[in-house]
C-alpha cells in the first residue's frame, strides 16, 4: 500500500484533468447532459493554469467578471493545465459561487444563496442547518461531476474525450 503522501502525490494530476474536463464541458455545453435539467454551471471570475517549462513553473492567472479565457486557451495549447478554477452553479433562483484546487479539489471562497435572517433566538439553529446545506448542494455537485469524470476516466470513454478536448482546444 502506498504512503498518503506518495498517492497525493502521484495522483494530483486527476485534479487538473477534473478541471480542465469541467471548463470543457462547460465551453461545448455538454454540462447540461449531467447537471438537472434547469441547472447551470458556468466559469466564474478566476482560472489558474500552470506549465512546466524545464526547471521553472509558469503561471496564468485570468481574473476579471468577463474575462476573456482566450490566453487560458492558448496555455492548454502550449501544455498548461487547470490549476484552479472559480465557478458559478445556478440551480433555480439561488446561486453559488465557488473556487475549486485542482491538486487536491478543495473548495474555497464558498459564497451560498442568502439565508433568512435572525430575528429570534430560535431563529438560530434553523439558519445554521440551511447554511450547512446550501454547502452540502455543492460537495454533492462535485462529488456527482467527479464520478462521472472518473466512470470516464477509466473506461474506454475516455480516448474519444481526450480527442474531443484537443479539438476544443485548436478552436
Amino acid at each position: 500500500m502506498l504512503d498518503a503522501s506518495i498517492s497525493y502525490y502521484r495522483y494530483a494530476f486527476l485534479g487538473c484533468e477534473f478541471l480542465t474536463w469541467v471548463w470543457f464541458l462547460i465551453s461545448t455545453s455538454s454540462i447540461n447532459n449531467i447537471l438537472k435539467k434547469g441547472d447551470s454551471l458556468e466559469i466564474g471570475k478566476k482560472i489558474v493554469l500552470e506549465r512546466k517549462v524545464n526547471d521553472s513553473i509558469e503561471k496564468i492567472t485570468i481574473k476579471g467578471k468577463d474575462a476573456d479565457l482566450e490566453e487560458g486557451m492558448v496555455s492548454l495549447k502550449k501544455g498548461a493545465v487547470v490549476k484552479e478554477i472559480n465557478l458559478l452553479y445556478r440551480s433555480g433562483e439561488k446561486e453559488w459561487f465557488f473556487t475549486i484546487t485542482g491538486e487536491n479539489l478543495n473548495l474555497s471562497n464558498i459564497k451560498t444563496p442568502d439565508v433568512g435572517f435572525i430575528e429570534t433566538k430560535n431563529d438560530v439553529e434553523g439558519i445554521a442547518i440551511e447554511k450547512i446545506y446550501l454547502f452540502n448542494v455543492i460537495c454533492f455537485l462535485i462529488d456527482d461531476l467527479y464520478k462521472n469524470f472518473i466512470k470516464i476516466r477509466v473506461s474506454n470513454k475516455w480516448k474519444p474525450v481526450v480527442s474531443d478536448i484537443r479539438e476544443w482546444i485548436k478552436t
